[in-house]
């Protein structure tokens, strides 16, 4: 299920990520490890999450994804093996929020982006989702939530 979808400007954000190229089919696999990495690097530090983790797309084709995981965070970290500073950008988006499992996501990506055609919207290459509610508030992926971010191409 989806959420209205709203234009939104967004101001930049630092984070601490680790920047993934890896086949689409190893997604599941890929994505919990480099989260533990990288929250065990920014706990080391003595930070917290300044929000949600998120991951940042830059190339999606049908067979590889080329991403960054990450969370923002307050202050720079040192960089340390994989985990380095980036930042989710500030642009104008296209945002909306997802609610359920991580499975529906395809779908509702699909669905998104239709609303932003028929809303007459040019979406940028790249896209963002931030894992709002997940796992980690409990067992029910039909509580879930995943915001999708589309910036847009003015």
């Amino acid at each position: 299920m989806l959420d209205t979808l709203q234009i939104v400007g967004t101001s930049a954000q630092p984070a601490a990520v680790i920047r993934l190229t890896i086949a689409r089919s190893e997604m599941q696999q890929a994505m919990g490890p480099a989260i533990g990495e990288l929250m065990a690097t920014v706990a080391a530090q003595g930070q917290r999450p300044a929000g949600a983790i998120f991951s940042h797309h830059f190339k999606m084709d049908p067979a590889t994804f080329e991403f960054e995981v990450g969370v923002p965070v307050a202050s720079a970290i040192t960089e340390s093996g994989r985990v380095k500073m980036s930042e989710l950008p500030a642009t104008t988006v296209a945002r909306t929020v997802y609610t359920g499992p991580y499975e529906g996501l395809g779908a509702a990506w699909g669905e998104f982006n239709a609303m932003l055609s028929e809303a007459g919207h040019t979406p940028a290459a790249n896209l963002w989702e931030c894992y709002v509610a997940g796992p980690e508030t409990g067992p029910d992926s039909s509580r879930w939530r995943t915001e999708l971010n589309r910036p847009l191409v003015r």
